[in-house]
């Protein structure tokens, strides 16, 4: 069993989840509520990740964070280190990656709020931010708790991202998938099922327990 390489996956899922968190309530709540031209080109810039093969956005992240992009260029004037194999810049390839599992459960969580639900907030005096925290977003929460479960359970087992953006060096950018993958190529089957085991137990209890708690909310809600 390879504890670095699962610990790294869960750093780097753990991550994933509190950058995305914030991105998803705002974006998802903007999305539901609003109408504004060029919305569509926006849904679709958001769920773009899901249809690519995940190698060929890793080809074109791998670009855009190398030493002579401007991206990178940046990086490495700023943190004095490269974007690309280190683990911020897989952080950075998981939240791009992973943009769709927490926007779109979000944005249909909040669109599921009555208008007017809304509007009695705002006829009670409620400022955006105070309807936000206090009426809409325990309304959607089952939503927004799914997209992070989503986002976890989905980046810790993320293979084709990670190879192409880190590659695989042990302790930086060696997740739990990429060592799977090169114990199979060593012929080591037995490692490689211990550790897909555990990945497998890990992911059905982090979703058991999370939708047991959305469930919990919802009948509190209800």
């Amino acid at each position: 069993m390879d504890w670095t390489a699962l610990w790294l996956s869960l750093r780097l899922a753990a991550w994933t989840v509190a950058i995305l968190l914030p991105v998803s309530i705002f974006m998802g709540r903007f999305l539901a509520y609003r109408d504004f031209r060029g919305k569509g080109l926006v849904e679709a810039l958001v769920i773009l990740p899901l249809v690519l093969p995940p190698t060929v956005l890793g080809f074109y992240l791998l670009v855009s964070f190398g030493r002579n992009s401007p991206i990178g260029q940046w990086w490495q004037s700023v943190f004095g280190s490269q974007l690309v194999f280190s683990f911020e810049g897989l952080v950075v390839a998981s939240v791009i990656f992973n943009l769709p599992f927490a926007i779109q459960p979000a944005q249909r969580g909040f669109e599921a709020i009555a208008v007017e639900v809304r509007e009695a907030a705002r006829c009670c005096g409620m400022s955006p931010m105070a309807s936000l925290w206090k009426i809409e977003l325990p309304l959607a929460w089952p939503g927004v708790m799914t997209a992070m479960v989503l986002t976890f359970a989905h980046t810790l087992g993320e293979f084709g991202i990670v190879l192409m953006v880190g590659g695989s060096i042990p302790g930086e950018t060696k997740t739990i998938a990429i060592a799977i993958y090169d114990r199979v190529q060593g012929f080591d089957n037995r490692g490689a099922a211990i550790m897909s085991a555990t990945l497998v137990a890990i992911s059905l209890f982090t979703i058991t327990i999370t939708y047991g708690l959305s469930a919990r909310i919802g009948r509190r809600l209800s």
